[in-house]
């Protein structure tokens, strides 16, 4: 669970400035760089329904060549719905499980 802070209505997490705005809460990016290969940004978004959300973006640099550019597109977004999947499965309430 997170914690509020005060009458704000912030969380623990919240950036706390121009990043929250119609309603929503954003956190600071958390970035991770590999300088000439790519980079991604996650975002933790507490939306004004109160839903919770992860955003992330990835940039990637791509061969030169179209064939092995288009492999990696296709690797990358098989590689993000496998992580997808992961992560809603994760998230999914499990049915207690009774001891025999």
């Amino acid at each position: 669970m997170t914690r509020r802070a005060g009458r704000t209505g912030h969380t623990d997490w919240c950036g706390r400035d121009h990043r929250c705005g119609l309603g929503e809460h954003r956190s600071e990016e958390i970035v991770v760089d590999l300088p000439g290969h790519g980079r991604a940004v996650l975002v933790r978004v507490r939306t004004a329904a109160g839903r919770e959300h992860a955003e992330v973006r990835v940039r990637v640099a791509l061969a030169p060549a179209e064939l092995r550019a288009r492999r990696q597109l296709h690797g990358l977004l098989t590689d993000l719905r496998h992580t997808v999947t992961r992560a809603a499965v994760a998230g999914r309430p499990h049915p207690w499980k009774a001891t025999p």
